[in-house]
Protein backbone atom coordinates (compact mmCIF):
# COMPACT_ATOMS: atom_id res chain seq x y z
CA UNK A 1 0.00 0.00 0.00
CA UNK A 2 2.95 2.01 0.88
CA UNK A 3 4.48 1.47 -2.57
CA UNK A 4 1.62 2.73 -4.23
CA UNK A 5 0.79 5.51 -2.31
CA UNK A 6 4.47 6.70 -2.79
CA UNK A 7 4.31 5.88 -6.75
CA UNK A 8 1.22 7.70 -7.44
CA UNK A 9 2.78 10.89 -5.25
CA UNK A 10 6.05 10.72 -7.82
CA UNK A 11 4.26 10.20 -11.20
CA UNK A 12 1.77 13.10 -9.85
CA UNK A 13 4.83 15.56 -9.31
CA UNK A 14 6.61 14.67 -12.05
CA UNK A 15 3.40 15.53 -14.28
CA UNK A 16 3.41 19.10 -12.58
CA UNK A 17 7.09 19.83 -13.38
CA UNK A 18 6.36 19.01 -17.12
CA UNK A 19 3.22 20.70 -17.18
CA UNK A 20 5.12 23.89 -15.60
CA UNK A 21 7.33 24.25 -18.43
CA UNK A 22 5.04 25.28 -21.04
CA UNK A 23 6.31 28.12 -23.16
CA UNK A 24 5.12 31.52 -22.58
CA UNK A 25 2.56 33.13 -25.03
CA UNK A 26 4.31 34.76 -27.83
CA UNK A 27 4.01 38.91 -27.74
CA UNK A 28 2.10 40.75 -29.87
CA UNK A 29 4.15 41.75 -32.99
CA UNK A 30 5.71 45.58 -33.02
CA UNK A 31 3.78 47.18 -35.77
CA UNK A 32 3.81 50.70 -37.84
CA UNK A 33 0.42 51.42 -39.07
CA UNK A 34 1.26 53.58 -42.22
CA UNK A 35 -2.53 56.17 -43.67
CA UNK A 36 -3.06 58.24 -46.13
CA UNK A 37 0.49 57.38 -48.31
CA UNK A 38 -0.46 58.27 -52.08
CA UNK A 39 -1.41 55.46 -54.55
CA UNK A 40 1.28 53.56 -55.34
CA UNK A 41 3.81 55.22 -53.20
CA UNK A 42 6.64 52.86 -51.80
CA UNK A 43 7.26 52.39 -48.54
CA UNK A 44 10.68 52.26 -46.84
CA UNK A 45 11.43 52.14 -43.26
CA UNK A 46 15.17 52.19 -42.10
CA UNK A 47 16.01 52.57 -46.48
CA UNK A 48 14.69 49.01 -46.97
CA UNK A 49 11.77 48.69 -49.00
CA UNK A 50 8.65 47.50 -47.19
CA UNK A 51 5.80 47.92 -49.27
CA UNK A 52 3.46 49.67 -51.35
CA UNK A 53 0.73 51.99 -50.62
CA UNK A 54 -3.05 51.40 -52.21
CA UNK A 55 -5.47 52.87 -50.95
CA UNK A 56 -8.61 51.06 -51.47
CA UNK A 57 -11.25 52.49 -48.71
CA UNK A 58 -8.92 54.48 -46.88
CA UNK A 59 -6.97 51.19 -45.80
CA UNK A 60 -3.69 51.45 -44.13
CA UNK A 61 -0.36 49.40 -44.96
CA UNK A 62 0.09 47.22 -41.73
CA UNK A 63 4.24 46.40 -40.91
CA UNK A 64 5.64 44.54 -38.55
CA UNK A 65 9.21 45.66 -37.36
CA UNK A 66 11.61 45.26 -34.80
CA UNK A 67 10.92 47.21 -31.26
CA UNK A 68 12.68 50.55 -31.21
CA UNK A 69 13.41 53.57 -33.27
CA UNK A 70 12.44 53.71 -37.07
CA UNK A 71 12.91 55.89 -40.27
CA UNK A 72 9.40 55.55 -42.44
CA UNK A 73 9.79 56.91 -45.94
CA UNK A 74 7.09 57.41 -48.73
CA UNK A 75 8.54 57.44 -51.98
CA UNK A 76 6.58 58.42 -54.85
CA UNK A 77 8.43 58.44 -58.75
CA UNK A 78 11.71 58.77 -57.18
CA UNK A 79 11.34 61.28 -54.72
CA UNK A 80 10.86 61.14 -50.80
CA UNK A 81 7.28 62.77 -50.64
CA UNK A 82 7.23 62.35 -46.65
CA UNK A 83 9.69 61.00 -43.67
CA UNK A 84 9.08 60.39 -40.19
CA UNK A 85 10.98 59.38 -37.15
CA UNK A 86 9.43 57.25 -34.58
CA UNK A 87 9.85 54.74 -31.97
CA UNK A 88 8.03 51.89 -31.47
CA UNK A 89 7.99 49.67 -28.28
CA UNK A 90 7.80 45.48 -28.23
CA UNK A 91 4.20 45.16 -28.89
CA UNK A 92 3.32 48.63 -29.99
CA UNK A 93 1.54 49.58 -32.98
CA UNK A 94 2.67 53.05 -34.42
CA UNK A 95 0.14 54.61 -36.71
CA UNK A 96 2.26 57.04 -39.50
CA UNK A 97 -0.27 59.10 -40.98
CA UNK A 98 1.52 60.79 -44.12
CA UNK A 99 0.71 64.89 -44.09
CA UNK A 100 0.89 66.86 -47.17
CA UNK A 101 4.22 68.39 -47.73
CA UNK A 102 7.96 66.75 -48.16
CA UNK A 103 8.65 66.15 -44.21
CA UNK A 104 7.17 66.22 -40.71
Amino acid sequence: MRTLLLLSLVCLCSCSWFGSRRSAPSPNPSQIIVTGAPLNALIFVDGAPSGQAVTHNDQSEILDVAPGAHKVEIHLNDAVVYREDTYVGPGEHRVVTVLSGLSR
